[in-house]
């Protein structure tokens, strides 16, 4: 079964390139809809991954990226379960809070780049604190609403049973919310990502986000493309082979898969 899902892959991307490459020739050469070097195409963005991989760029821009988003969502999390800890133990802190969070998170993480400027200057500190802002407020109320669907019975059980505040939230509260606090954490690091680029793109001199800005700089699109394409790629990388399989094997565990 997991060879025909492998060979259905490779065959969707396959079938993808090729429809890729004969929209290229359609929209450059058949019909002269647009000029050759406004469109990408699969050979020249093949070429560009070789020349940057060859002088070790996409190798350098990845591991700052990496190392500037690890941090940044790191603290993301203290900071996040932090706040949701803190509404869910205050109602005026819920009252007046929450809705604060709510609208900051509504923000896109590129209002918060001036601020970043401002404050830190063009370093390294702007753009983890423009990871921060853009997913610390997401994974608030991630934690908030994951703690507060808890069943009720369950806390009710513990505390007939005489349970410390600390046991609680060791043994009972975050064991039965731990599904959906993945969940927010995923959702969390998708946020952190998209706010790692709008920072990059601003203010780094190394990074994905500044190779990106180089290719748009240079006028080259298949620059531009390839460093979208190792975007998503290593979004979809993290997703799948860090919180799906952390939340697969949760469910699994607790018999919901």
């Amino acid at each position: 079964m997991k060879a025909k899902q492998l060979m259905g892959s490779i065959l969707f991307v396959i079938g993808f390139v090729v429809l890729w490459q004969l929209l290229y020739a359609a929209s450059t050469d058949w019909f002269g809809w647009a000029k050759p070097y406004a469109v990408p195409h699969p050979l020249g963005v093949c070429q560009t991954i070789v020349n940057l991989i060859k002088d070790g760029t996409l190798l350098s821009a990845i591991i700052s990226s990496m190392l500037r988003v690890l941090v940044g969502f790191a603290i993301s999390v203290i900071i996040g379960v932090s706040f949701g800890l803190f509404i869910l133990k205050s109602k005026y802190l819920e009252r007046n809070l929450k809705p604060l969070i709510l609208g900051i998170q509504t923000l896109p993480s590129v209002c918060w780049v001036p601020f970043a400027i401002l404050w830190f200057g063009l370093g390294e500190s702007a753009i983890i604190f423009v990871v921060v802002m853009g997913s610390a407020f997401s994974i608030s109320l991630a934690v908030e609403g994951a703690i507060r669907n808890i069943p009720p019975i369950y806390i009710k059980a513990a505390k007939t049973m005489g349970v410390s505040t600390s046991f609680m939230y060791q043994k009972v509260i975050f064991p039965a919310a731990l599904p959906a606090l993945l969940s927010g954490l995923k959702q969390g690091w998708s946020f952190a990502w998209r706010a790692l680029m709008s920072g990059e793109v601003m203010s780094a001199i190394t990074g994905l986000g500044y190779t990106l800005m180089v290719g748009r700089d240079l006028a080259d699109i298949n620059q531009v493309m390839t460093i979208i394409l190792v975007i998503i790629f290593l979004g979809i990388l993290i997703d799948k082979g860090v919180f799906s399989m952390w939340e697969h094997r949760v469910l699994k565990k607790r018999g919901l898969l």
